[in-house]
């Protein structure tokens, strides 16, 4: 072969080597880690109805403690399992919750390595194995009717300088997205529970009774003042008894003790002892209440007694509406604390460093009261009812109006009945933690709903007359011998009669020692 030909085959096989090298090498890595930015991070969960329950994990950096928040639908009945199941309102809220995280999209890849999740505030609150107290995110999972997971998502810290955005990821992977959670995840008691506890319109109240007695707990004596009784009348005007002379109900104390019922705040529970939800006679009778339950409830300031009544710290208030329900608010210890402390309760509860907010013990029970309805007369015959309208005679008619008044009487008692014993069963399981601004509301005196009656013109009855003239200006100390800063003779200044203050009022019954009211057990 000549050199010529050797070359022309070398060249040859160079550039074939060439051409196969070109083709077998490996292409360039395109970069994929954006691979799914803009997508949803649950794309099977689409129905927010087939979410049963909620449940939210957060971690307390002070406590090194998760908290846990659930909510759950548990054979048709919505509950709150992270406190003590008490009856949620929930179906709704959940509903919306669920819709929300559905539609959070990965709007941005930040980083897929472990070691940034600290920083990003996506560590796991529930993840034992990491040492660190801090990053560590707010954990949300949703689960259907056979507990399957529908989503689980890890909310961290928020992006700085876009507001709206937080750092996310999915539990188990590495991967961290920015993606907008402001889609109303709530941890509030108050949110998922019936507001309006008693369930009662500021048109309803039309009798109050304030039981204005104290337990002494150091000395285990009952001080009593009594029973002071408001009753509406009629649009602005109630009536009382026991009213001093130139006073009169407030109209505008009356309806803000109405108000503070319909929004009774509840910021804890405490389910009862079984033997205490039912009467309470019978289970000293059954020796179903134990010392221990007594203990308990003594602690949080109520006292049963033999007799099968209820004393309780700061007295009790009466309500009730035109429907016959009786409701009986029982003001016991106060609680101090914040957060679980107060919400389901730990081992802070009731220590008084552990906050500064003195929320309230309140049992509350509901009757239907007899009373309240009175059974009208009964017509005297139904001889009406076998013949035609136009054959009653006058005594027909009455009876007939007469019977329509009595069989309403019947439905408004029968409902009275239906609605006093729904509400029975909701109270009857639970001791309930009321905030301090709203057992301020409602926990009056008579010398709080009383005021001096008004004259047509504004002024008070009992008011002083105007100052004589030159004397408008002085004060106390410049005031002539004789004559108060007011310009009125010293000994004509007080009425003759007053409201006695509440220490000087006698005890309206003897005194009991609060050790009479342990069962023998």
């Amino acid at each position: 072969m000549g050199e010529l030909t050797k070359t022309t085959v070398m060249v040859g096989v160079a550039a074939l080597l060439v051409v196969v090298a070109l083709g077998s090498a490996p292409s360039r890595a395109v970069p994929d880690a954006f691979f799914d930015v803009g997508e949803t991070f649950f794309p099977e969960f689409t129905d927010p109805e087939t979410a049963t329950s909620l449940e939210v994990v957060e971690f307390d950096e002070d406590t090194a403690a998760a908290a846990i928040f659930q909510v759950a639908n548990r054979n048709g009945l919505w509950t709150i399992p992270s406190h003590h199941e008490y009856p949620a309102d929930g179906s709704e809220r959940l509903a919306n919750t669920a819709a929300g995280i559905i539609a959070v999209t990965k709007d941005d890849f930040r980083s897929d390595n472990v070691t940034d999740h600290e920083a990003f505030g996506v560590i796991d609150p529930l993840d034992e194995s990491v040492s660190t107290l801090r990053g560590r995110g707010r954990r949300v999972t949703f689960k259907g009717p056979s507990e399957e997971v529908l989503a689980d998502l890890i909310i961290g810290d928020s992006v700085e300088g876009r507001p709206g955005l937080n750092f996310v990821r999915v539990p188990d992977q590495n991967r961290v997205y920015a993606a907008r959670t402001d889609i109303g995840i709530s941890t509030s008691f108050n949110d998922w529970i019936e507001t309006n506890l008693l369930g009662v319109e500021r048109d309803d109240v039309k009798h109050v009774e304030l039981n204005e007695y104290e337990v002494d707990e150091r000395t285990g004596v009952v001080r009593n003042r009594g029973e002071f009784i408001v009753d509406w009348v009629e649009d602005r005007v109630w009536t009382a008894n026991d009213v001093p002379a130139g006073m009169e109900v407030d109209y505008v104390q009356m309806n803000l003790l109405v108000g503070g019922l319909i929004g009774l705040e509840i910021v804890g529970v405490r389910p009862k002892p079984e033997g205490l939800t039912g009467n309470l006679r019978q289970a000293f009778e059954d020796r179903t209440i134990t010392n221990a339950d007594l203990q308990t409830m003594q602690s949080r300031g109520f006292y049963p007694t033999q007799t099968g009544e209820m004393l309780s710290n700061e007295g009790e208030l009466l309500v009730r509406t035109d429907q016959g329900v009786l409701y009986t608010l029982r003001f016991g210890e106060i609680l101090f604390g914040s957060g679980n402390a107060v919400a389901i309760g730990d081992e802070t509860s009731d220590d008084e460093e552990a906050g500064d907010g003195e929320n309230r013990y309140v049992l509350i029970t509901a009757e239907f009261d007899e009373d309240a309805l009175p059974e009208p007369m009964q017509p005297s015959n139904r001889d009406f009812e076998s013949k035609a309208e136009l054959q009653w005679t006058e005594g027909d008619r009455e009876n007939k109006l007469q019977a329509d008044l009595y069989s309403q009487w019947e439905r408004r008692v029968e409902e009275g009945r239906t609605r006093a014993a729904e509400l029975a069963v909701r109270f009857e399981q639970w001791y309930y933690v009321v905030s301090a601004g709203s057992y301020n509301r409602v926990h009056q005196s008579r010398e709080d709903i009383l005021k001096e009656i008004e004259e047509e013109d504004g002024s008070s009855a009992d008011a002083a007359p105007p100052l004589p003239a030159g004397l408008g200006g002085l004060t106390g100390a410049e005031a002539p011998v004789g004559l108060t800063q007011f310009g009125e003779p010293a000994e004509e200044v007080e009425p003759a009669e007053e409201v006695e203050p509440a220490e000087e009022v006698e005890p309206a019954e003897e005194v009991e020692p609060i050790g009479a009211v342990e069962p023998p057990i």
